[in-house]
């Protein structure tokens, strides 16, 4: 059983599923920034010591080796950190855009003036089966929760008038259309949280990687040179270890933090739905 219950409202909002960045097209985008900082600001001469074969030149493309840069600045510092560093640097891009586009994207999934009042106000509205006015609260809010509220009022309007359904069936009905308005707003409210979700986990393994790589090297300064070790490869080695290390932690910390904190926002929504749902069919069971 299927009813259209929805051509009337054809000027409300439509489900955003669709909305939001794109990975596949920003991903890449955010991977060549992240080495084009990572070789023209933080190899930029200026970061190091003078030396006459930088001058010019990033650090990447001169023929000078790593144990005779010299930082000057911490930006020259992490350059140090090596070839794990770019990709450190795309995680932290990644994480700041995708939060970004989350933080927008929720805001106005929000709707417009407070969503705690609109609850109370649709609440009110229901047990006094004003269906008409709760539509028209749920057109000026013109939210997530709007929207399937919306959509669960318009087919309560359509069944009430419907003399073909006994009240087990309408209740069936409406149900279906509240879950089904749901499910199609889900989608835009959950786009893209994989990934700040996978990149809280990925970040410290990659850093890790670096660590390692890093500390590889400094035992390996240790152990070259007969019986004096390289002082500036094993500071070099060190400086590698530890520059990944803090950088894929706080890429980590931040990515974790921020999933969190829009899981909260989304779990909120979800649960203002799930409490108007509720006054919807307890509202509609009592009037029908």
């Amino acid at each position: 059983m299927e009813m259209n219950v929805s051509n009337e409202h054809a000027e409300f909002d439509a489900p955003r599923g669709s909305v939001g960045l794109s990975p596949v097209a920003i991903l890449p985008i955010l991977f060549v920034v992240a080495v084009v900082i990572f070789l023209f600001i933080f190899g930029n001469p200026v970061n190091f010591k003078d030396d006459k074969n930088l001058s010019g030149l990033s650090v990447a493309f001169s023929s000078v080796e790593s144990k005779d840069l010299h930082p000057t600045s911490p930006i020259g510092m992490i350059y140090m950190g090596g070839f794990i560093v770019p990709f450190l640097v795309f995680f932290m891009l990644t994480v700041i855009v995708f939060s970004l586009e989350r933080l927008f994207i929720l805001n106005k999934a929000k709707g417009n003036g407070n969503l705690d009042k609109f609850v109370i106000k649709i609440r009110s509205l229901l047990k006094q089966n004003k269906i008409q006015e709760a539509l028209e609260e749920c057109d000026h809010q013109r939210g997530t929760v709007g929207n399937v509220v919306r959509e669960g009022l318009a087919t309560y309007k359509a069944l009430s008038n419907d003399n073909t359904l006994n009240k087990e069936q309408k209740m069936v009905a409406l149900n279906k259309a509240i879950e089904e308005a749901t499910t199609l707003e889900m989608p835009m409210l959950e786009k893209n949280m994989m990934i700040l979700s996978t990149l809280g986990t990925v970040a410290t393994l990659v850093a890790l990687l670096g660590t390692v790589i890093g500390m590889i090297r400094a035992f390996f300064a240790l152990g070259s040179g007969g019986g004096t070790p390289d002082a500036a490869a094993l500071s070099i080695g060190i400086s590698e270890a530890l520059i990944n290390t803090a950088l894929g932690i706080g890429t980590s910390a931040i990515a974790i933090i921020l999933y969190n904190f829009f899981t909260s926002k989304i779990d909120s929504m979800t649960y203002r739905i799930d409490e108007i749902s509720m006054s919807i069919q307890q509202s509609f069971a009592e009037f029908n």
